[in-house]
């Protein structure tokens, strides 16, 4: 056995029962984490699942087949992924290949916080509402014969 893990395990042992031993453990400063790691997947986790919403038409297939991942947002009317660990990576894949419109998509975790600023500069309008009427096209005058 290595000298560091006979250490190791020495220091485990000492410190069993010993409740001073927590506050003396050393901190996690050394991790350099950046405040852009997946959130519970770590290094692992390198893609995210994102809606478009402006595609979106509301079918609500990928609520219905990954409900704890997808939600029907209740103003709009469309999907949204809440969770990005919430169903297993196949359970996401089945809905994602349910999506009529192809909405879904696997994305890098590092574009989500773009992706989320395009789509809060698009005007969404609740699903079922008309859109809002271009303006009318005026003709010019016809010469009156």
């Amino acid at each position: 056995m290595p000298d560091s893990q006979r250490a190791r395990d020495q220091f485990v042992n000492d410190s069993l029962g010993n409740p001073a031993v927590a506050y003396s453990a050393s901190s996690l400063e050394d991790s350099q984490s950046t405040g852009m790691e997946p959130v519970l997947g770590g290094a692992l986790s390198e893609k995210a699942v994102w809606v478009d919403e402006a595609v979106c038409i509301g079918c609500r297939y990928c609520a219905h087949v990954a409900c704890n991942t997808f939600i029907i947002e209740p103003n709009l009317g469309r999907s949204r992924a809440i969770r990005q660990d919430g169903d297993s990576s196949e359970r996401i894949q089945e809905a994602i290949e349910t999506c009529p419109v192809d909405c879904i998509h696997w994305v890098a975790f590092d574009d989500l916080k773009g992706l989320q600023d395009q789509l809060d500069s698009q005007e969404l309008l609740p699903l079922g509402l008309p859109s809002p009427a271009r303006p009318r096209r005026i003709l010019p005058r016809q010469p009156q014969h």
